[in-house]
Parts: structure tokens; C-alpha cells; sequence
């Protein structure tokens, strides 16, 4: 039995017309119709319908952190559906890749992280740590103690509690889960700092977090969750200490931790987990996704500590929570392939080189006149564009000025990623010092050029 994939652009399209694409501006597409097919990948690049070979500088979507066409990871998978396709991980069914993936997941996290709640995305597994927290109070006598801090500028996913947790930007028009979340300030000192120092900042950081738990009642509030570098949201770096002083404030108020490392797990930062090697802390909690198999099957972790387990374990109740992929065996197979690639390998420790070189290469923009800020760490970058460096005023939103400057770098060579004012780097993580350097001269070129654009 075979099938057929459309072939030339025009059919491609032609398609694509029935599918619905995710964060897409819906009616331009209808009206304009302009997309981009990818159709090969191999290693760092990716090539388009029309035969243009482009650096994947997104890494598919901060994910293909191994690279792609690896036969490591698909004859992996190949391997797994031939022995056993599918079973599920309810009631008291397992099989052995979930069983030696959770195994291996909780010897790479950090503190007393042993236990692992499978699902199929990051939102998923940010809605099961908040589902998983507010059970295990119920399971203490505590229901009211369920409601969640979160930052302005976070992004935790798009389902209904996720986006709720996620920048009030992102759920514009759209319902959310209510009366659960509550936003904490921004962690961005370049952008909210007023005047003060970088330390006066993380201070007042701090007092509006304690200030807001004050005010909600630490009796009513479950956990904390946040990214160690915030993504979607612009690519945050909080202020150095952030994370080890929000840690100590959840432990004196008696709130669960929770760091989301969906984008930052798996070699970005040049650490399996960035929490305890980069930013100090042994998170309560640790979601993960994307680079758990570099985008090769869709698989995302909930990795929670012995404590919660044993309460969510107790006697007299029943773990009502549930997917029906979770722990799929060829996702879970892909995520062993993956990890035992990157190990053998050393590719988080060759990130702590190659990351800071490209951390760097990016950095040098910032002598363009448009280009406000370069922020990020290793292969995880932001570039924010201002239309006036001293006073650091946007451009127009109608401009649409970071779309403008990933449309030319597509053009030379490299695929971007356009957020409003900002564009994102995340590529995968095996880049040759030749093609950093090669993205950086792109970028330039590219913002240069936008630049003359709109200067006129």
C-alpha cells in the first residue's frame, strides 16, 4: 500500500488550504495565501518546496535540538513500532520504554525528582502540574489552596489552563481558565528596570511577589511556575539570583516550585536541566517537551518530586488524570534515542562553547541603530528592534517590523522567527562555528537592509 504527498508548491498549498495553522493570522493566509512549505530536513537545514536550502534557525520550533534526519532516533522509533506499537499506560499497564524513560529522566533531574506523568505537549504538562498540585493539596485536607503565580511576559502553552498561566498578550478574544492565575511583574530589568540597578530591580521583584502572595493568602495559592529564560514571551533573562530568591520565598510561604523547562531542558543552555546546573534550584516540579526527543515524536514530562507522589499515592483515591498516548512507545523510544545520542556525543557540553560563541555573534548586532536589545543565553536568543535606541520606542505595530526582517533573512538563507517587535533565534544545537558566523552575517545584512527600508 502506498500514498501520496502532494509534490510541486501549487498542490502543496492547494492543501494547505484545509489546514488550520497554529498561532496564524487566519484571514491573511485566506486572503494571501502565503506560506511556507517545508518539505526535506537534513542535519542543521531544512529545505523549502521551491528547492531553497535554508538554516533551520528555529529549530523546527525550539525543538530539533539534535538536528534532523538523525537514523539514530528513527531507526529507534522504526525499531520500537515493529516490537510494539501502541499500548496505553492506564490502570496497571506499562511496557518498557516508558518504564526505562522514566527511569532515565529521573536520574538526570535534579534533587529527589523521581516520578514521571507523561503527556503529549508542553501545554499538557504545565495543566498536569497545576492538576497534580491542587489534587495533592485536596489529598491534604487544603482545596483551597490551588490557585497559581505566574509572570507577565510567561508563556506555559494554549490550552485552557496553560494559556491562563501565559501573558494576558496571548489570550486576547480568547476564553481562558478564571479566577487561578495571577500575574506577577515582568522580569525584564532592559525594559522595566526605571532607573534603578539591576540588583534595586530584583529587589522590588521580589517584594511584588511577596506582596501579591500577602494579599492572596499563601494558604490559597499551590504553586509558582516559570521558565528559567522566558521564551515566547521575547526571551527573557531575569535578573542573576531571580530564580534562587523566588525558590526561597515558595519555601517560607509553603508553595510548590515549579520550573517549566520546556524549552530550556535538553542541551539549549548547555545542561541536560538548566534549573540546578544554571540557575541554582531544585524545583518542586519539572515540565519538559520539545528537545525530550528533539521534535522526532511529540512527548512532553511532568517530573515531580517523591513528596508529591507520595501524597498523589496514597491510600483511598484514584490518580483521575489521563491521556491516552501517554508514555507512547515509539515517542518514548525517540526520547532514549535522543538522550543517548546527546550523551554520547557531548552535545550539552559542546553547547557551553558553541552557545556562548553564538550568544556572542548575536550580541554584535547591537551596534545597528534599530537594534535595542540582544538578549538570551547559548542558542536561545531574542533581538529586539526600537525605533529610537536612547528612548527605546517601538516601531509601529502595524509596521510589523520583525516579520519584515525574517522575510530577507529567508531570502539569504535562513529561517527566523518573527515575534511583533522581536525576532527569535533557537536553532538546533549541533551548529559549526562556520554557520553561526554565517546566521550572524545574514542577520546583519537583513537588518540593515529593513533598516533602509523604513528610514526612507
Amino acid at each position: 500500500m502506498t500514498f501520496d504527498l502532494p509534490a510541486s508548491t501549487g498542490d502543496i498549498l492547494k492543501s494547505d488550504d484545509h489546514l488550520v495553522q497554529s498561532f496564524a493570522d487566519l484571514n491573511a493566509l485566506k486572503q494571501e495565501g502565503a506560506r511556507t512549505a517545508i518539505v526535506s530536513a537534513r542535519g542543521t537545514m531544512v529545505t523549502d518546496s521551491d528547492g531553497n536550502q535554508l538554516i533551520d534557525g528555529i529549530g523546527g520550533l525550539w525543538c530539533v535540538n539534535v538536528g534532523h534526519g538523525r537514523r539514530e532516533i528513527i531507526d529507534a522509533i522504526r525499531t520500537q513500532l515493529e516490537t510494539l506499537d501502541f499500548y496505553s499506560t492506564f490502570y496497571t499497564f506499562t511496557h518498557p520504554a516508558a518504564a526505562a524513560l522514566a527511569r532515565k529522566l529521573s536520574a538526570l533531574a535534579p534533587g529527589n525528582l523521581n516520578k514521571v506523568y507523561f503527556g503529549n505537549s508542553g501545554s499538557v504538562a504545565n495543566d498536569s502540574a497545576v492538576r497534580i498540585l491542587q489534587h495533592y493539596n485536596r489529598r491534604l485536607g487544603r482545596p483551597e489552596k490551588r490557585m497559581v503565580l505566574s509572570r507577565n511576559g510567561a508563556y506555559h502553552g494554549s490550552t485552557f489552563l496553560a494559556i491562563a498561566m501565559t501573558t494576558p498578550e496571548y489570550s486576547k478574544g480568547w476564553d481562558k481558565a478564571e479566577n487561578i492565575v495571577h500575574h506577577l511583574k515582568k522580569p525584564h530589568y532592559w525594559r522595566e528596570g526605571d532607573g534603578m540597578s539591576e540588583a534595586e530591580f530584583l529587589d522590588a521583584l521580589m517584594e511584588d511577589m511577596r506582596a501579591a502572595i500577602e494579599r492572596i493568602g499563601a494558604e490559597n495559592i499551590a504553586c509558582f511556575i516559570a521558565e528559567p529564560i522566558m521564551g515566547a514571551g521575547g526571551v527573557i533573562v531575569p535578573p542573576p539570583g531571580y530564580h534562587r530568591r523566588a525558590e526561597d520565598i515558595c519555601r517560607a510561604y509553603d508553595i510548590k516550585f515549579v520550573a517549566d523547562e520546556v524549552v530550556t531542558a535538553f542541551g539549549r543552555l548547555g545542561h541536560f536541566f538548566a534549573s540546578q546546573d544554571v540557575f541554582g534550584t531544585t524545583p518542586d516540579i519539572i515540565t519538559t517537551a520539545k528537545g525530550l526527543t528533539s521534535g522526532y515524536q511529540p512527548l512532553s514530562a511532568t517530573i515531580m518530586s517523591d513528596e508529591i507522589h507520595e501524597v498523589i499515592s496514597g491510600p483511598d483515591g484514584v490518580f483521575l488524570h489521563g491521556m491516552t498516548y501517554s508514555g507512547h512507545p515509539a515517542a518514548s523510544a525517540a526520547a532514549l534515542a535522543n538522550i543517548a545520542l546527546m550523551e554520547s556525543e557531548k552535545i550539552p557540553e559542546r553547547v557551553r562553547t558553541t552557545g556562548k560563541l553564538f550568544e556572542k555573534t548575536l550580541k554584535g548586532l547591537e551596534d545597528i541603530e534599530i537594534v535595542g536589545e540582544v538578549r538570551g543565553s547559548h542558542f536561545m536568543a531574542g533581538i529586539e528592534f526600537v525605533s529610537d535606541k536612547e528612548t527605546r520606542a517601538l516601531f509601529p505595530e502595524a509596521m510589523n517590523i520583525g516579520m519584515k526582517v525574517a522575510r530577507r533573512a529567508q531570502r539569504k538563507g535562513l529561517v527566523a522567527r518573527p515575534l511583533g517587535h522581536i525576532l527569535i533565534l533557537s536553532p538546533t544545537l549541533i551548529l559549526s562555528e562556520a554557520e553561526i558566523a554565517r546566521i550572524g552575517a545574514i542577520l546583519r545584512e537583513s537588518i540593515l537592509e529593513v533598516m533602509a527600508e523604513v528610514r526612507g
